[in-house]
């Protein structure tokens, strides 16, 4: 709930930029020292919910965001009901993902740019790639892993720390996924994941992807990425496949997310319009009940598990 507020805050476009990035820097204060500074949790609310209520601005027609942020500070006290070390591990992930938006809040233009070729911005490197995937899900695995060592008696024998990388590996594939299937709308949001440096050897701008007959061109930057995702994803099966198979919610909780990436992934990499905004490459929700009522009563099953991700994963174009 907490990461889901600063969400919120970073990507409503009701609110100004240079008041978004404020209140992403004040919840971040909050979380690092959440019971000394309650008061700026208190302060965050008000302000936000002057913004809400404002009628100009339209907020009235998100009633999610209104209701979640109505509830803010009862979110913090829930968090200060967890016992300490699960409250360090839940600072420093919420603390993570917050900066990680505040990092795309500064690198990139205006939401909605009236004229995406005149304010599109690109990361640069496959780094930057890297950290970003760390940022907004990498951190996210790496929570988990400790969180779930803690508390799961299952799991006492795993290296918690080596786990925790795999972990980020997990997460990262997953965020990666999530970049190659909203490319065409984060470019018209002024928003290039793409680095600058897969595009140039391909004879690539970040602008030209505006234009979906760039397709054919990109194909083989797409195939790096795809291959990139991949292996992150592999990680990430061998971990779930690490997890004891009578946890059977711990490992359905891990496999699901995983299968549904490399069914996205498939569809991605075979997809003519992966440049066209108009397309929607999701997965159908015929295919995700598919996936569930044919791995439900697998997952006690490795080699059958792991036979159905290899499935999968060939079919992927790369």
């Amino acid at each position: 709930m907490l990461a889901r507020a600063a969400d919120t805050i970073a990507d409503t476009d009701l609110i100004e930029r240079p008041q978004r990035l404020q209140y992403l820097t004040r919840f971040r204060e909050w979380v690092m020292d959440p019971i000394r500074r309650e008061d700026l949790l208190r302060e965050l609310q008000a302000a936000l919910l002057v913004h809400l209520d404002d009628p100009h601005r339209g907020l009235q027609t998100r009633p999610g965001e209104r209701t979640l942020l109505t509830h803010l500070m009862e979110c913090g006290q829930l968090f200060h009901g967890f016992a300490a070390p699960d409250q360090v591990l839940i600072s420093q992930v919420v603390r993570t993902l917050a900066h990680g938006m505040q990092k795309d809040l500064t690198r990139f233009p205006a939401d909605a740019p009236p004229a995406p070729t005149q304010h599109l911005v690109s990361l640069n490197t496959l780094d930057d790639l890297d950290q970003y995937t760390y940022d907004a899900a990498g951190c996210v695995g790496e929570f988990w892993t400790k969180l779930m060592c803690a508390h799961r008696a299952a799991l006492r024998a795993w290296d918690v720390e080596a786990m925790a990388t795999v972990g980020i590996r997990f997460g990262k594939g997953l965020q990666l996924t999530n970049v190659l299937r909203d490319l065409a709308s984060d470019l018209r949001r002024g928003r290039c994941y793409i680095p600058i440096a897969v595009l140039e050897p391909a004879g690539l701008r970040p602008a030209d992807l505006l234009d979906p007959a760039t397709l054919p061109k990109f194909r083989p930057v797409l195939t790096r990425l795809l291959r990139i995702a991949l292996e992150h994803l592999d990680q990430g099966w061998l971990y779930t496949m690490a997890i004891p198979s009578r946890e059977v919610r711990l490992r359905l909780a891990c496999a699901w997310p995983i299968l549904f990436a490399v069914k996205t992934l498939q569809r991605l990499s075979v997809s003519p319009s992966l440049l066209d905004p108009k397309v929607t490459l999701k997965m159908t929700r015929g295919e995700l009940y598919r996936v569930l009522a044919l791995t439900g009563g697998a997952v006690g099953w490795g080699r059958l598990l792991t036979g159905y991700y290899g499935h999968l994963r060939k079919r992927i174009a790369c």
